[in-house]
């Protein structure tokens, strides 16, 4: 290793690790709220309107624990979910801290086991009857307003490998393969922050990467990328650490989406002196600068930025935290120039501002990035080019096929944003977007020609929608059969919101039960065998006839009156709430009907992802607002985005208690 590549190691380490121990990694401190609200920390836009006020619901909610949740809770639970609580519900501490963070996912998982009748379990000396399990499930809707006004603390994360990529390209003009090297994130981990040994040896190779492709070798013209970032050095020696200074003013403006600090300049500029000392040139201590910034946690995290006032629990995110929390989750990219000047402006926080800068980003086709990360999520596409199938069964799996099925969910997405529409467009459209293999599914392969996707109409009331997209169907199917469990379980939590509770330990899947108890039995038939075991049956009857409804269409989305026996399906089924179905397109109606269900499910997704972080009590006061503001207009899914870029939870954090 030469003297030069083991300085620049050294000097990267010693950095990231400074940056984190010595606090220089921007704390969770922000403008003072009270500044601008006069101490008020709660954000007038969720205030409840008519005659009840907020401390109204919060004394009625407050009379709901003690007379109607706790006796429940006493008589039914408590005996497993006391102080040595079984399958992590701590219901005991539920009570005695009804508006904590904690005690709302204790509630929610409460009221999942509760609504499925897992809960009590059967044989328990006290089942409540339905009315009260119904009763218990509303009881619990209120305790949200026992919640304090909180946005929630922001969460530092690591950018993602995509927003890394898409940042170094934006930045420097590198091709976005230069960050292949990095693992893919695991879906459904959440946001990471943190940083692996091995992550930093990655990081640190493709900032040398970065830098080997933009700056010129010794003794050859700059290049254009290398003058604008470097510019030109004074030739007088005694200023020449002034005109460093300012190179690296310049460069972590850039990479840290926001003014570096005048001590963040102080440990760039003694890197700079370093390589002086260790005897490079100029421009190579200028790279030994950058790459310092290239793996500094001011770069590879999305953070906090300014000081607050150590009184302040509550403040406003500033403009330049503002700026790339919008961009990231709107482009998964750093601010553009735009949005840059605005912070620098401070104009941003201008809710204003911050809904014209949304809809532009929106406008982009960079926009798609939007679907990428979030879409993808929420229905579950994401993995679906690497999943397996059997190819004796389904020869047509081809990449190419794989690649439009993705596609097809993420125009719909696209389209549903651009023009729009109401949130119910995703579970019932009269159009989607095919080309020739995935028309093929359709069984209009006669009507679609070429590799271009394109907007079709459709004819087929079972088709249309996220329930009949080959891509979701393929996802919740096997290898090489189809899943009603699967595909019951989705509608149930990424279509409607609901939670599910998980299956319990030790249950054999259909295919390792006994053979000599399925001959002769329909998948369905299968399936329902599930229901007659005590431990599976309350969850099963739950979402199987949902999945069931789903049969006609096999494991990639094409239409079947038969199962691979030759039997004729049975689709039949019914929702939670008793409303029946016997067909694809019946249970798109039914689904449809449900509309403040699916806008709710969305919006929280949503707000969860802009977040990093699951929602907790006062969360879903702010929601509960923000909802009855779209509901106005339909729920229309671009202005549900616009909404939750401009709430107090996106535009606020707690930053102590």
């Amino acid at each position: 290793m030469s003297r030069q590549a083991e300085l620049v190691r050294r000097t990267s380490a010693v950095l990231l690790a400074c940056n984190l121990i010595a606090g220089l990694l921007p704390g969770v401190e922000a403008v003072a709220l009270a500044q601008e609200q006069g101490n008020d920390s709660r954000d007038p836009a969720v205030q409840v309107d008519g005659p009840r006020s907020e401390a109204e619901l919060q004394a009625d909610a407050q009379k709901v624990l003690k007379k109607k949740v706790e006796p429940f809770v006493k008589k039914y639970c408590l005996e497993c979910h006391g102080t040595r609580p079984e399958a992590g519900i701590n219901l005991k501490s539920a009570l005695d801290t009804p508006g904590a963070a904690s005690s709302f996912l204790h509630w929610k998982k409460a009221v999942a086991s509760v609504k499925v009748h897992d809960m009590p379990p059967d044989g328990a000396d006290k089942i409540p009857t339905d009315d009260e399990r119904l009763q218990f499930i509303e009881w619990i809707g209120q305790l949200k307003h026992l919640a304090s006004p909180d946005p929630g603390h922001f969460v530092i994360r690591r950018l993602s490998k995509v927003e890394y990529a898409n940042t170094l390209h934006d930045l420097y003009g590198v091709d976005r393969s230069i960050a292949d090297s990095l693992p893919d994130e695991v879906v459904g981990e959440g946001y990471l922050n943190s940083i692996s040994p091995l992550q930093s040896e990655l990081f640190l190779d493709i900032a040398n990467k970065v830098i080997e492709q933009v700056v010129a070798r010794e003794g050859q013209p700059p290049t254009e990328v290398q003058k604008r970032l470097f510019g030109e050095l004074p030739a007088n020696a005694a200023d020449v650490l002034d005109g460093a200074r300012e190179v690296a003013r310049s460069l972590a403006r850039d990479a840290y989406r926001r003014p570096p600090t005048e001590a963040e300049l102080d440990v760039l500029v003694g890197i700079f002196k370093l390589g002086r000392e260790n005897k490079l040139s100029d421009t190579a201590s200028l790279n030994l600068m950058w790459k310092a910034i290239l793996v500094s946690p001011q770069f590879l995290f999305i953070t906090p930025a300014a000081d607050v006032d150590p009184d302040d629990s509550i403040v406003p995110l500033d403009d330049y935290q503002l700026a790339s929390r919008l961009s990231y989750l709107l482009w998964s990219a750093p601010p553009d120039a735009e949005l840059s000047g605005l912070a620098d402006a401070g104009e941003l926080r201008k809710p204003e501002v911050l809904k014209a800068q949304a809809e532009r980003l929106l406008e982009h086709s960079r926009s798609r990035a939007l679907f990428d990360g979030f879409g993808a999520q929420w229905l579950g596409v994401a993995g679906l080019e690497d999943q397996t199938f059997d190819p004796n069964v389904f020869p047509q799996m081809t990449p190419a096929l794989r690649t439009a099925m993705v596609d097809e969910a993420r125009l719909l997405f696209e389209n549903i944003v651009r023009e729009n529409q109401t949130v119910v467009r995703f579970v019932d459209s009269d159009y989607t977007f095919l080309n020739e293999p995935l028309a093929a599914l359709y069984g209009m392969e006669d009507s679609v020609h070429g590799p271009a996707m394109r907007r079709v109409k459709l004819e087929d009331p079972n088709r249309g929608g996220i329930l009949g997209m080959p891509a979701t169907l393929a996802t919740t199917s096997f290898p090489n059969r189809t899943s009603p469990v699967k595909r019951g379980v989705w509608v149930l939590e990424q279509v409607l919101g609901e939670r599910v509770p998980p299956p319990p330990p030790n249950v054999p899947a259909l295919e390792d039960q006994k053979q000599k108890d399925l001959e002769g039995l329909t998948l369905r038939q299968r399936t329902e065998l599930h229901q007659s075991d005590p431990t599976c049956a309350n969850c099963h009857k739950v979402f199987d006839p949902i999945g069931f409804g789903l049969e006609n269409f096999d494991a990639i989305g094409r239409w079947r009156d038969t199962d691979d026996a030759g039997v004729a399906i049975d689709s039949a089924g019914k929702l939670p709430g008793g409303e029946s179905f016997s067909s694809p397109a019946d249970l798109k109606n039914v689904l449809s009907r449900r509309k403040a269900d699916l806008a709710r499910n969305l919006v929280q997704r949503l707000m969860a992802y802009a977040l990093g972080r699951q929602l907790e009590g006062y969360d879903e006061i702010v929601i509960d607002q923000l909802l009855a503001r779209t509901a106005q207009e339909d729920y229309r899914m671009r202005t549900i985005i616009i909404e939750v870029v401009t709430s107090y939870l996106f535009t606020h954090r707690t930053v102590k208690g």
